[in-house]
């Protein structure tokens, strides 16, 4: 019997089980038993599962030093049942091997969520608040509610549950390894997406930060829309420039 049907066995047997207790006129009976009747959703049968068990959730987030692009952060529950070997600091993994395990961490965990927070919500907030927030919002998107998130660095965020901060923790807890990862791999992907629409820059290769090609393009071509206007070289572009945006470009052949 699967776990889903299992639930709603029980949750049917109960149901029986309180029709009828009493003498109840029927007028009032009646709308009882349709009541019992009606479907339990599993949301319900969930919370109830989670409470009940110990579920870990490591979080990382990735982009806090570029100087485009957004503040990607990951939660992950993984399942003991499923291990996933070669999980590590996603710095530390070639590009191919942080693809080859984004697919596996999306197969095998218990539960994972992808958040972000926007190049507006950094200038507006700053890159320490934005990336909390990020954290804040992975967490609370997992479809299963952990009792204890193990977060990377040296501060957390504002959670409902319990949570605790380990510094290099992406290499040395399974669960931030596989939040680093999914980070990293959505992150890379997003600016190789921003490079077809702003090739100048060369967002492929440096994801946004600052190298010595990326802060050459700003000081030729300005800043585009994805740019942090809080960082220092890009209010300097902006100075210098005068204007908030720039042109996309047609992807050189």
């Amino acid at each position: 019997m699967s776990e889903d049907v299992a639930r709603t066995g029980r949750t049917s047997r109960g149901a029986t089980r309180g029709q009828g207790v009493g003498d109840v006129p029927s007028s009032v009976a009646k709308p009882r038993t349709r009541a019992s009747k009606a479907p339990v959703p599993q949301m319900a049968f969930d919370l109830f599962a989670d409470a009940a068990e110990d579920l870990t959730c490591g979080v990382d987030e990735v982009g806090r030093g570029p100087l485009a692009g957004p503040v990607v952060t990951a939660a992950v529950i993984l399942d003991p049942s499923r291990p996933i070997k070669g999980l590590a600091d996603s710095k530390k993994l070639t590009a191919k091997r942080r693809e080859a395990l984004y697919d596996e961490i999306i197969e095998c965990a218990l539960a994972y969520h992808i958040a972000e927070a926007s190049v507006a919500e950094i200038d507006s907030l700053n890159i320490l608040h934005a990336t909390m927030l990020a954290m804040q919002r992975a967490v609370n998107g997992l479809p299963r509610v952990p009792t204890l998130a193990l977060i990377d660095g040296n501060r957390c965020p504002v959670l409902p549950m319990r949570s605790e901060a380990i510094i290099k923790g992406d290499d040395k807890v399974p669960a931030i390894s596989a939040a680093s990862i999914l980070a990293k791999v959505t992150r890379d992907r997003q600016l190789v997406a921003l490079h077809e629409e702003f090739p100048q820059y060369g967002f492929d290769v440096h994801a946004g930060y600052g190298t010595p090609r990326h802060l050459e393009a700003l000081r030729t071509h300005g800043p585009s829309p994805h740019h942090r206007q809080s960082f220092a070289p890009v209010r300097e572009a902006f100075a210098l420039f005068g204007t908030l945006t720039v042109s996309r470009m047609a992807r050189s052949s």
